[in-house]
């Protein structure tokens, strides 16, 4: 009898694959940094459509872990995940057509080391949280502060503040706003390496602030007297900043051995 009912079932699923379908595949993109990606999108629930699985799922779930699933799902509209061993780039985001919604990207191919993948996201959150529409006004033709991609910053946004107090002393040396020249940046990295959490920071303002936030999060604050620990010591001015590191470290306590 146990042996007829589960034929039964099996084809019970079996029909209801040929009236309904079976679950449809993620759409695939080009991409200029992973070649092609598959393209999930993020419903209201912060889950995917069609749902992920294995690495990509998991990457996913570490994105809703470091930013809250409430925040996934108000705030981003698409999840897109390459494989590509050869890129340098770990993952990346951008604002979708409309300025309050955005998109992750992810390289699974760097995806596996978990350290890694959590400081990367978090580093991705920052650039989210300090270049979304409470910060940075859509592009126009007149900018009092610095025009970016996503806009123009606030005279009162942290990353203005940040510019101002660490990057305008630079003067025309410093990296632009726009720059992506990985030898622009290391050499600039190399004149100034101590002002600076680590090279990459030094590609320009808007990673810097996405690096120092990063090392925010993840260090115990600083007590030097320095241009980095000054860096750093930005985000303790925020109490927003700082509820949302103590959620972080919450979350990530144990698996990265954080202090709470």
């Amino acid at each position: 009898m146990a042996i007829v009912i589960t034929l039964l079932l099996a084809a019970a699923a079996v029909a209801l694959v040929v009236i309904f379908g079976a679950p449809a595949p993620a759409t695939q993109e080009s991409d200029d940094d992973f070649g092609t990606v598959d393209v999930y999108q993020v419903k209201d629930d912060g889950s995917l459509d069609p749902a992920a699985t294995g690495l990509t799922a998991e990457v996913w779930a570490t994105f809703q872990r470091v930013a809250t699933p409430q925040f996934t799902a108000d705030s981003m509209t698409q999840y897109r995940v390459g494989n590509a061993p050869s890129s340098d780039t770990l993952a990346y985001v951008y604002q979708d057509d409309d300025p309050r919604y955005w998109v992750l990207a992810a390289n699974l191919a760097t995806s596996e080391d978990r350290t890694q993948l959590i400081a990367t996201l978090i580093h991705e959150y920052g650039h989210i949280l300090t270049l979304g529409v409470k910060e940075v006004d859509p592009p126009q033709t007149n900018c009092a502060t610095v025009k970016l991609d996503e806009g123009c910053p606030a005279e009162d946004s942290l990353l203005w503040v940040f510019n101002q107090k660490f990057w305008a002393p630079y003067g025309d040396s410093a990296p632009e706003a726009a720059n992506s020249d990985a030898d622009v940046a290391y050499d600039f990295y190399l004149a100034h390496e101590e002002d600076f959490v680590d090279d990459y920071a030094a590609t320009n303002v808007i990673e810097d602030v996405a690096e120092t936030f990063m090392t925010f999060v993840l260090e115990d604050e600083p007590t030097a007297d320095t241009v980095v620990a000054g860096k750093i010591s930005v985000f303790w001015n925020y109490p927003e900043f700082v509820q949302i590191r103590d959620r972080i470290r919450t979350e990530f306590a144990a698996e990265l051995g954080l202090s709470t």
